[in-house]
C-alpha cells in the first residue's frame, strides 16, 4: 500500500509571497531605525531653534546663517583633504599590493603585517603622537629630520599648507595598509593564466599592469574610492587631536564634521548643526553618484 504524501509545511517562512519580506525585514528595520529616522529628524531640526527643553520653528533661518566664511572654509578643507588622500591612497596602495603579490618578493607576510599594524592603533593615540612629532620646537622629531637636509624648523600646525600636509601624512600612515589589503584581495582573484598568456604574447610588466591588473581591479577600485570619499569628507578626529581641540589657527583644520560639532555641541546650536549635516550628506551623495556615473555603474548591460 502506497504511503500517503507528507503534508506540506505551512507557515510564513514557507510562503513564497511572504517569506522574502520576512528575510528582508532585519535590513529594512535597520535602515529605518539607523538611517531614515535620523535623517528625517535632522531635516526637521534644521528648520528649528533647538534649546534645552524647548524648540520652535524658524523656517529657513538656519540655512541663511549657514552660508558664512567658516562654512566655506570647512567645505574647502574637507574637499581638499579628500582630494589629496585620494591622490595618495589609491595609486600608492595599488603599487604596493602588486609588489606584495609578487612571488619574487621575500618576507611578504612580514611586510603585509607591517603595513597593516597602523590601522590597529587608536586614531586618538596616533593623532597625539603626530602632534608631538610635528611640534614647533627645534627638538620636534620632524624638525630634526628635515634639519638633516639643511631645512629650517617649520611650524607644522601653524601654517595652512603644512597643516593640511600633516593631516594627509597621518591619513597615509593609518590607512595605507588597509587599502593594500583590499587591492591584494582583488589581485588574488585574477587568474594567473591571464598573465601567462600575456607573457607568451610578449607583454611587458607595464603592459600587464595597465591592460590586465588595473581593468580587472575595477570593482575593488570603485569600492576603495567610495569609502575613501566617505572617509575624507567625514574626517574629524584626526584634526581634533592634531590641534588639541576644534579651534585650529585660522580654521586651517576645520572640517564639515568639525563644524557640525562646533555649532551643534560646543555652541548648543543643534538647528544649525543639523543644516550643516544635511549639506554634508548631500555633498557626499553627489560626489559618490558622480564617481559611480564616471565608472559606468548606471549603464544597462546588453
Amino acid at each position: 500500500m502506497a504511503k500517503a504524501p507528507a503534508p506540506r509545511k505551512a507557515g510564513i517562512l514557507y510562503s513564497r509571497s511572504i517569506a522574502p519580506y520576512v528575510y528582508a525585514l532585519p535590513f529594512i528595520l535597520t535602515f529605518l531605525i539607523f538611517f531614515a529616522y535620523p535623517v528625517a529628524s535632522t531635516i526637521r531640526m534644521s528648520f528649528q531653534e533647538v534649546l534645552p527643553g524647548a524648540t520652535r520653528y524658524i523656517g529657513f533661518e538656519n540655512y541663511e546663517n549657514l552660508l558664512n566664511k567658516h562654512f566655506y572654509r570647512a567645505i574647502f578643507n574637507s574637499l581638499l583633504y579628500t582630494a589629496l588622500t585620494l591622490i595618495v591612497l589609491i595609486p600608492v596602495p595599488l603599487v604596493f599590493a602588486v609588489m606584495l603579490n609578487s612571488s619574487a618578493l621575500p618576507f611578504k607576510k612580514v611586510f603585509r603585517s607591517t603595513f597593516f599594524v597602523p590601522a590597529l592603533v587608536s586614531i586618538v593615540v596616533a593623532g597625539t603622537i603626530f602632534r608631538l612629532m610635528l611640534g614647533q620646537s627645534d627638538g620636534a622629531i620632524m624638525n630634526q629630520v628635515i634639519g638633516l637636509f639643511g631645512i629650517e624648523p617649520q611650524k607644522w600646525l601653524a601654517d595652512s599648507r603644512l597643516g593640511m600636509l600633516s593631516l594627509v601624512l597621518l591619513a597615509t600612515w593609518r590607512w595605507l595598509g588597509v587599502n593594500i589589503v583590499y587591492f591584494l584581495s582583488g589581485l588574488q582573484s585574477i587568474p594567473q593564466e591571464v598573465y601567462e598568456s600575456a607573457e607568451i604574447d610578449g607583454a611587458t610588466a607595464w603592459q600587464k599592469f595597465m591592460r590586465i591588473t588595473v581593468p580587472m581591479l575595477k570593482p575593488v577600485s570603485i569600492y576603495v574610492l567610495t569609502i575613501s570619499i566617505f572617509g575624507g569628507l567625514s574626517m574629524f578626529i584626526e584634526s581634533f587631536t592634531l590641534w588639541s581641540g576644534n579651534r585650529s589657527p585660522k580654521d586651517m583644520g576645520l572640517t564639515m564634521v568639525g563644524y557640525i560639532y562646533q555649532q551643534g555641541f560646543e555652541q548648543n546650536n543643534m538647528g544649525l548643526g543639523s543644516a550643516i549635516g544635511l549639506a554634508l550628506l548631500i555633498l557626499m551623495l553627489v560626489l559618490n553618484l558622480i564617481q559611480l556615473k564616471v565608472f559606468g555603474l548606471f549603464k544597462k548591460e546588453d
